[in-house]
């Protein structure tokens, strides 16, 4: 099983009444949901980790994972609100306005973590979910807690305007993904951590602190991987964009889905991945991707919708 680690939550998505009033609609969504979601309906044994709150919404967190064949078993039940992120569009690239004191989500607390079974292969973690509060602290006890014996993603998926303790944010990320065997940034992502320059020469310093794999996202200019041995490129998957909500977290459920079904989630085999494999993950990540863009809000793919 691949374990989702990190935020569910409701995107308040901005739609029209029928008076042509502005209104917004309440869709599953968070980072680490959206992965798990993609993953599921990529066909992978997947599974969720994460405070899900015992209040209409988290109903509704927990019927999607249900409904996509996603695992939430693991996921702690909370008696506290579910986090609300307001959604505007401009372009259609999305911005955020997150409504998140006292939730479920942020108070997810290290004691609150379940200890593992054994058909949990790999973990991934990310998103909103570590940046600050008690939940961060936990995602970061777990990494450093199961590193050692299952395969390990990072996706820190950052959000700038929601980040309150840029230093402790920063050295956070820096511990956790020292110890991840697969690191994924987006361009941007990549220059707020490490400054201007040129992706060829950034990405390998990621590289260099200790993990295995490291995938860079450049939009539509494609996406690049970097190992010990190997440099990979592949093009962007061309679609007609309607927003960008959960391209990301729909491209990494494509890479771990690739990998998982390659044998490829396994320590001793991602430190001497061959190039046709990276590459198949990065394809897989992009075209399911583009499907995702192709329609309103983070909507992933089913498998039988992609030629994989």
């Amino acid at each position: 099983m691949i374990l989702c680690c990190g935020e569910a939550l409701i995107d308040m998505l901005p739609r029209e009444t029928a008076e042509g009033a502005p209104a917004f609609a309440p869709v599953p969504g968070g980072a680490v949901f959206n992965t798990a979601i993609a993953l599921g309906r990529l066909g992978a044994q997947a599974g969720f980790l994460g405070g899900l709150s015992r209040d209409l919404f988290g109903q509704m967190l927990q019927d999607a994972l249900s409904a996509a064949r996603v695992d939430s078993r693991l996921a702690p039940r909370l008696d506290r609100p579910t986090t609300l992120a307001f959604v505007t569009l401009t372009g259609g690239q999305a911005r955020y306005a997150f409504y998140d004191e006292n939730t479920a989500l942020r108070m997810l607390q290290p004691q609150d973590l379940p200890v593992l079974p054994d058909a949990v292969g790999a973990l991934f973690l990310g998103g909103i979910s570590l940046v600050g509060g008690p939940c961060s602290v936990a995602y970061q006890a777990l990494l450093e807690r199961e590193a050692e014996t299952r395969v390990t993603m990072i996706d820190p998926n950052i959000r700038p305007g929601f980040i309150r303790d840029e230093a402790a944010y920063r050295a956070r990320l820096d511990a956790m993904m020292a110890r991840c065997d697969i690191v994924k940034l987006s361009d941007e992502d990549l220059r707020w951590l490490l400054g201007p320059g040129d992706i060829a020469e950034l990405a390998p310093r990621i590289l260099a602190r200790g993990s295995k794999l490291v995938i860079i996202t450049a939009g539509a200019n494609g996406a690049r991987a970097w190992t010990a041995t190997h440099c990979v490129q592949v093009p962007a998957v061309g679609a007609t964009v309607v927003d960008t909500v959960g391209a990301g977290d729909t491209f990494n459920a494509g890479v771990l889905a690739a990998l998982d079904r390659a044998g490829a989630l396994d320590k001793t085999v991602l430190a001497k991945l061959p190039a046709d494999t990276i590459t198949e993950a990065l394809q897989l990540g992009a075209a399911a991707a583009a499907v995702t863009v192709s329609r309103p809000g983070a909507n992933p793919p089913w498998r039988r919708e992609l030629e994989f």
